[in-house]
């Protein structure tokens, strides 16, 4: 840097930089868009009305078909065995190919699952730098209260969320941050766009008599922040001194999924089921379902009656239920017990995928 090289001076009109949140009460409150609790931080949630949720009807109940059991033939289950080993670097295929079955016992395994697909609206005040854009603002109408703010709905049981400006809340007003000056005092150099040599501690000198190399002797450098300036452009409003505020809309549409499976086989993990699809011999979907009746699985009816309470429970006091779905899928698990090497083992075979679970192995050494 040049020493004659003249920094930008102090300038006492021009602010400090003040905080990027609104200050309490700098905005008047939108009819309808009055502060609720309930919202993700200082978002206001709003309940849908009433008339928006629809209420179940009682002692309702939903029939289910009959059902079938799957088979595994040996040539299946041998085959998923063989797939499993040569996944596995340290077992040899040759116990797979060898080995002598003794029995396959198939399993009735039900997978219980229920949907519930909602839309949550909440609210929050936005602004941007104005520059001469169209203002929606009240002169053109009442501000649609948010569940009267049209969206378009995505692909159901996907979850989306979408903001959308709300209608006729738009408004300018000088900008909070820089007091509409469009600039902003800088907080490195406190506005004197220098700051005090560190290399030299401001003497100008390195051990008292060569000239210091990082300032050329001044004691001080010019302010990288503002580039000497003492002030930097209004983030907020981008220098342009006033902000647009509008009302956000943030619409959520969520499918909270729960399901159960009847914890009934100690030697398989049921966490397992978790990765793989079964069969889905019934589907009901409305905009509510309704409990499981005559279903021989009483497990699965008690676990239907109860998830489907919980989510009318935990949902329609803020959000809007739109579809529900409840699935009961025929999960196939047979338990294969083998001999091999004079000794007996098994292994499961579960899921359409045909995974296979193995607890022990005759072979854990290098493929043969």
């Amino acid at each position: 840097m040049d020493e004659k090289e003249e920094l930008g001076s102090f300038d006492p009109n021009i602010p400090e930089e003040g905080p990027s949140a609104l200050p309490p009460g700098w905005l008047d409150d939108v009819d309808g868009y009055q502060s609720h609790q309930g919202g993700e931080g200082e978002n206001p949630l709003y309940p849908p009305p009433p008339a928006y949720n629809p209420q179940p009807e009682q002692n309702r109940n939903t029939s289910v078909p009959d059902i079938r059991v799957p088979v595994v033939s040996e040539d299946v289950a041998r085959d998923a065995l063989l797939k499993f080993v040569e996944s596995k670097w340290k077992y040899s295929s040759k116990p797979a190919r060898n080995l002598t079955f003794k029995d396959l016992k198939p399993f009735t395994v039900y997978r219980y699952r229920l949907e519930t697909y909602t839309e949550t609206r909440t609210s929050a005040w936005e602004f941007e730098p104005y520059s001469g854009q169209h203002v929606d603002g009240p002169q053109f109408g009442v501000s649609p209260l948010p569940w009267d703010v049209p969206v378009t709905a995505p692909q159901r049981y996907s979850d989306t969320v979408q903001k959308v400006r709300v209608p006729h809340s738009f408004f300018v007003k000088m900008c909070h941050k820089c007091n509409g000056c469009g600039r902003t005092r800088c907080g490195r150099c406190h506005g004197r766009g220098s700051k005090r040599c560190t290399l030299c501690h401001a003497t100008g000198r390195i051990r008292s008599k060569k000239r210091c190399t990082s300032c050329h002797g001044r004691g001080h450098r010019r302010c990288i922040s503002c580039h000497g300036h003492g002030n930097k452009t209004c983030t907020d409003c981008n220098g342009n001194q006033n902000l647009l505020h509008f009302i956000q809309l943030t619409v959520t549409w969520k499918n909270h999924v729960a399901d159960f499976i009847p914890d009934r086989q100690p030697d398989f993990p049921d966490r397992k089921f978790e990765k793989v699809t079964g069969d889905p011999f019934f589907v009901d979907e409305s905009l509510l379902v309704y409990p499981l009746h005559g279903f021989p699985d009483q497990e699965i009816c008690d676990a239907s009656r109860k998830t489907i309470s919980e989510h009318l429970s935990r949902f329609t006091s803020t959000s809007r239920i739109l579809q529900q779905r409840q699935t009961i899928e025929l999960v196939p698990l047979t338990q294969a017990s083998y001999s091999y090497g004079g000794k007996d083992y098994d292994y499961h075979v579960y899921g359409m995928e045909n995974k296979v679970f193995v607890s022990k192995y005759p072979s854990a050494c290098s493929i043969l």
